[in-house]
Order: C-alpha cells, then sequence, then structure tokens
C-alpha cells in the first residue's frame, strides 16, 4: 500500500509516501529562518509558513516517490498535539486530498508517528531489525516521555516531564549562552572540546521508582550559574565548559531513566526518538551504559519530524482496518495514555 503522510504540528512543513516500511520519498521544509530571530517557535508565523509550503511539499513528495495522487492507498495526517494553526493547515489537506480522491483519512497521533520512524528505511537497506515490544524514550520539542509499546497501538505511559521537555530545556539553555536557535544543535556545536564535569548542574531524579522528569531546575541553576560567573562576550574554553555540563546533566537524566525503565518493565530493548535524539553525546553515553539493552536511534534525518513516520503509521493503522471519519479535527492537547489500542 502507498500511503501519503503530511506533518504540520510544529515548525516543519513534511509530507512523504511510504510503501510498507519503505520510503519512496519525504521531503522537508523547515522553518528556521522563521523563528530564528526570537529564539523559538511562533506558532502564527509557523502556520503562515505551512500555508506556504504545503502544496509544493505534497507535489514534490509525490513527484519524487514517482507515484500519482490516484495511486495512494491512503492518507495519513498528523492531528495532534502540537500548534493548533499547523495541524488544521495539514488536516485540512489531507481532508481535501481524501475526499476528491476517496482515500481512506487516517489522523495520526505525533508521538507515534515517532515511534515508528526506526521502522523506515530505503528501498535499497534491509529490513530493521527493531521489532515489539520495546521502552520507547520520546523527546520531541515539548515532549519529553517513556512508553512501554507491547505492540503497535498499545503503549504504557512510565512517564513523563512535569514541567520543561529535554529540546525545551536545550532551547532556554541557548538563549542564556547567547546561542543562536535551534538550542540543541547550538549547545552541542558549542559543547565539542568542552569540559563536562567543570560545573556540577542537578539532576532531578524525583522518586527513585518513577520515571517521570524534570528539566526546570537545571534551567534555573544555569541562570544562576551565569549570574555568578559571567562569560566574556568572545566564545572561550569557559563557554564550551559549561554548554558541556549543561548538556551532560540533561544526557545523563534521560539515559538513566530510560535504562532504568527498561530494567523495571523487563525489556531489553530501547527505542530513541525524536529531535532531541539526534543528539551525539546522548547516543554516545547511552552506548556506554546499555550493557545488554539493545539501543535502537533512527538515522538523524527521521529524528525530527517528518511525514515518512506518520505515513507509516498510517499504513499499520489501515491495515488494522481503521480510518478517520469526516467529523475527524485536530487535537492540540492529546495525552499519549490516550492513544487507543
Amino acid at each position: 500500500m502507498n500511503i501519503l503522510g503530511i506533518e504540520t504540528s510544529c515548525d516543519e512543513t513534511s509530507a512523504a509516501v511510504v510503501a510498507g516500511g519503505v520510503v519512496c520519498s519525504n521531503v522537508v521544509q523547515g522553518q528556521v529562518e522563521c523563528h530564528a530571530e526570537y529564539g523559538g517557535v511562533v506558532p502564527e508565523l509557523a502556520s503562515r509558513a505551512h500555508i506556504r509550503h504545503i502544496s509544493a511539499v505534497v507535489s514534490a513528495a509525490l513527484h519524487q516517490s514517482n507515484r500519482t495522487a490516484q495511486q495512494l492507498d491512503g492518507i495519513a495526517v498528523t492531528v495532534g498535539p502540537g500548534l493548533i494553526g499547523g495541524l488544521l493547515v495539514g488536516l485540512t489537506v489531507a481532508k481535501g486530498m481524501a475526499l476528491a480522491l476517496a482515500k481512506p483519512l487516517i489522523g495520526i497521533h505525533h508521538m507515534e508517528g515517532h515511534l515508528m520512524s526506526p521502522f523506515l528505511r530505503t528501498q535499497d537497506e534491509p529490513i530493521p531489525d527493531c521489532d515489539f515490544p520495546f521502552v520507547a524514550l520520546l523527546v520531541s520539542g515539548g515532549h519529553t516521555l517513556l512508553l512501554h509499546a507491547e505492540r503497535f497501538g498499545l503503549y504504557h505511559l512510565l512517564g513523563q516531564t512535569r514541567d520543561d521537555a529535554a529540546g525545551e530545556a536545550f532551547d532556554k539553555g541557548a538563549r542564556m549562552l547567547g546561542l543562536a536557535y535551534p538550542g540543541g544543535p547550538a549547545i552541542a556545536a558549542l559543547a565539542q572540546g568542552g569540559d563536562p564535569q567543570a560545573v556540577r548542574f542537578p539532576r532531578a531524579w524525583l522518586e527513585r521508582d518513577r520515571f517521570d522528569f524534570s528539566f526546570s531546575g537545571l534551567k534555573t541553576a544555569l541562570r544562576t550559574h551565569l549570574l555568578t560567573h559571567p562569560l566574556a562576550a568572545e566564545e572561550s574554553q569557559v563557554h564550551r565548559d559549561v554548554a558541556a555540563s549543561y548538556q551532560e546533566a540533561l544526557v545523563e537524566v534521560l539515559v538513566v531513566k530510560a535504562l532504568a525503565a527498561c530494567r523495571a518493565v523487563g525489556c531489553q530493548r530501547l527505542l530513541v526518538a525524536g529531535g532531541v535524539g539526534a543528539n551525539q553525546r546522548l547516543r554516545t553515553v547511552l552506548a556506554q551504559r546499555a550493557g545488554q539493552i539493545q539501543v535502537w536511534v533512527p538515522p538523524l534525518s527521521l529524528c525530527t519530524d517528518n511525514g515518512a513516520m506518520i505515513a507509516l503509521a498510517g499504513w499499520h493503522r489501515l491495515l488494522l482496518g481503521q480510518r478517520s471519519d469526516w467529523s475527524l479535527n485536530v487535537r492540540p492537547r492529546w495525552p499519549v495514555a490516550e492513544l487507543y489500542a
């Protein structure tokens, strides 16, 4: 089956065609230039950019896949969670195409899309060795959570952030350090050559037998440190040390809790997905500490939001005989615990 996936939940306009787990095309139009001067995503600007780009992105995805719209077997679209304006752009286009082509419409939870990203491959790549069940560490934008995925569509929430998500902590930390948006890549770049033990920033472990996260205290600790240890105007070794130490505090909590969650549910498989999953220090520390736990991380191109992951989730839903009706609406707030089995 050929499934078109549309993703417009935040600041990437993306469309892709996927046949099974094979990515036939995956077009992503980013918006960094729209939001850079504000240090974060401005919802109204994001919505306008989606409107400008969506038609060309969908057309390019179909063209690159060598499929026509009539050859599609279904249209999957992110309906939440996310920014309401962007979600509405994607859903409107998906509904219009599904109605005009008489094709099934499948509404997808954004985080379920990220769950699917390590299962994707190109035509020339072997089938990935990942499979259910697994524990998933999902670190995407405003989301940081741990799930136990028993099978496709059956997920148990193990823990989530109580305040700032990891991605938000990176963005806010970058602003305090005078770095450009997006914050995660900026901090990672500055941290290269830095000493991750130079500043002992706090780790919020919360209850030892729980798997929730909290990063607001870390953000406050960075602000306090910078007030008492002002940085020079030019980049220096001190800058690199502070960035490396801040990154290390974030990464250590993510790694320790994710591996502890695997042991708690007796699972030897850990999947890491979402934009923060592209962080090289996170990947390195996971590899060092995983032991017997098998870790799957998608390629860098599939860590950030993309239409291919939405298309694959739609493919699975359609195989189960599930489709959305025309009353489908966006859900800017959609707790992952409410995902249907």
